[in-house]
């Protein structure tokens, strides 16, 4: 079976949590990070495929799904809807850790006490989105074809634009985003946030 992309189906969900953990240090696999292999998934993947299945595609070959890219056309509407019914009942599972406690898993919980938060950025460019895929699928255009076949189901609902965030070291993503057209519009010692025009 060749690689192909359909729309997110709830029986992915266990994929999305899988393959977040393996891609989730730098694009690499974030097993040996972290304590509870669930967390990086709550906060990056999850939330994406329960409310948006609709602009969620994932990549699957004849071992199963190996890739996703999730997203949302309206980072607003996701803050709000995710503030209401995804957040609440994590915060009461996870406890704000000590500030010690510098864990990448202290810093996940951190970050769903935090909640997603809307930059600026989303008045120009009001999707977001997250693509991870793993290593099998890697290198043979699956990204870019997760890429654009997520950016058609975008501008079919109007949306303007969409960004993204991307980690200073993954100099890879970096270079694969700036070849689909995406543009670095703000960074700082850690990322790079970048955006692309689809009106």
């Amino acid at each position: 079976m060749p690689f192909q992309i359909r729309l997110y189906q709830p029986r992915d969900l266990d994929a999305l949590y899988d393959i977040c953990l393996k891609t989730g240090h730098n694009g690499e696999d974030a097993t040996p990070h972290y304590r509870d292999p669930l967390l990086i998934g709550h906060f990056y993947a999850a939330p994406y495929g329960i409310f948006h299945p609709e602009t969620c595609l994932v990549l699957e070959d004849a071992a199963g799904v190996c890739g996703y890219i999730v997203g949302v056309p309206d980072s607003v509407a996701f803050q709000a809807r995710t503030e209401a019914e995804w957040w609440p009942r994590l915060r009461e599972q996870y406890p704000l850790p000590e500030p010690s406690d510098q864990s990448p898993d202290a810093g996940i919980i951190r970050l769903i006490h935090q909640g997603y938060q809307v930059k600026d950025e989303a008045e120009t460019f009001p999707a977001h989105l997250h693509i991870d895929l793993l290593p099998r699928a890697q290198g043979g255009g699956n990204g870019k074809a997760l890429m654009l076949a997520f950016l058609d189901l975008l501008r079919n609902q109007g949306v303007k634009g969409v960004h993204l965030g991307v980690s200073r070291a993954n100099p890879r993503a970096v270079g694969f985003y700036q070849k689909l057209g995406f543009q670095t519009f703000r960074e700082n010692e850690y990322a790079f946030t970048m955006g692309m025009h689809l009106m």
